[in-house]
């Protein structure tokens, strides 16, 4: 019985940690690692642009990693969401549009990388 509260928390935590980011539409998914459709999204974006593309970490070892349009910059620019599967393996990856309508037709490189 004295573990009981442990369990609660832990079973809540898990349950937060299995949604998706509040404000970010999702894109689709791909079986790809994480780290592989980030390291894509990223190249199409500075080729298309020949801009600097900024990536940032959100967990270790590129596990989730958020991939800013060219232009836009953390923490509230315009980004690819890249992290792990919600439900099984693979890669769940969503748009977070920035201020102003920043990267609007990006969505079309990220399916382009799934």
């Amino acid at each position: 019985m004295k573990h009981l509260p442990l369990i609660a928390l832990t079973v809540a935590i898990s349950a937060c940690a299995a949604q998706p980011p509040v404000g970010v539409q999702s894109v689709g998914t791909s079986q790809q690692a994480p780290a592989a459709v980030s390291k894509c999204i990223a190249q199409k974006w500075a080729d298309k642009s020949q801009q600097q593309v900024v990536s940032q970490d959100t967990l270790a070892w590129d596990r989730a990693v958020d991939v800013y349009v060219p232009g836009q910059q953390p923490p509230n620019g315009a980004a690819a969401v890249v992290r792990p599967s919600y439900q099984g393996s693979g890669t769940w990856v969503g748009f977070r549009p920035g201020a102003g309508g920043a990267g609007a037709d990006a969505t079309s490189d990220i399916s382009a990388c799934l």
